[in-house]
């Protein structure tokens, strides 16, 4: 679907929000989003998490192994992706994943592809952004609470000598329970007061697309 519609736009940035580690080979996944790359010109992004969605492993019969070893295979999946976008050839050897002279080719059209990570775990989720990623989602809550978990994140950079403004912070917004775009607006413009740098509003089906051109120009005032 994302290719789809990375053939269709010119403006779209696109990606997920976000896959799962254990639903795919980390080097074919990062295959599978350079592509998406370079058929949308540049606009893609890799999200990914430990995951969480037990049920939907279950129906797929994929295995769901604890959560410390989802967050192990994660961070080994993370190293191998990164190389994958940037080197040559890829060779990694861990204890989930390996890869021996992979190759990525063609590259990714900027030369790399910024690494989603959403979540808020302040012990590994965030530790693990500020190690690989470039960009950090806030599944939403409280704006006290979205303040709570940048200060962590922004720690965890200086921890390893990171500058914390390297990696883009977002966070989910709703709509009202009857599609009102006040609580959205209301939402962004706190969250924007803190630091955020891009709002990505939830529309659960089913919605109104009549909706986007009213919110879309609601939130440019806030810029």
């Amino acid at each position: 679907m994302l290719a789809g519609i990375a053939a269709r736009t010119s403006t779209l940035t696109l990606g997920l929000l976000v896959g799962s580690v254990t639903y795919r080979n980390p080097a074919l996944a990062a295959k599978i989003t350079t592509t998406l790359d370079v058929i949308s010109r540049g606009r893609a992004w890799h999200g990914i998490g430990a995951g969480w969605f037990q049920e939907e492993h279950t129906a797929y019969g994929i295995e769901f192994p604890t959560l410390k070893e989802r967050f192990e295979r994660l961070e080994e999946a993370l190293q191998i992706t990164r190389s994958m976008f940037v080197n040559e050839q890829t060779t990694f050897a861990g204890t989930y994943f390996s890869a021996h002279g992979a190759f990525n080719n063609p590259k990714p059209i900027r030369g790399d592809i910024p690494i989603l990570i959403g979540g808020s775990g302040e012990r590994r989720t965030l530790r693990t952004t500020a190690r690989f990623a470039q960009h950090w989602n806030f599944v939403g809550g409280p704006p006290e609470e979205f303040a709570r978990k940048r200060d962590v994140l922004h720690a965890h950079c200086r921890d390893i000598g990171r500058d914390p403004a390297e990696i883009v912070l977002s966070s989910h917004v709703r709509l009202g329970p009857n599609g009102e775009i006040g609580p959205a607006i209301d939402t962004a413009a706190a969250l924007g007061d803190l630091g955020l740098d891009l709002a990505i509003v939830v529309l659960p089906p089913p919605h109104d697309p009549a909706v986007l051109a009213p919110l879309a120009d609601a939130l440019a005032q806030l810029r």
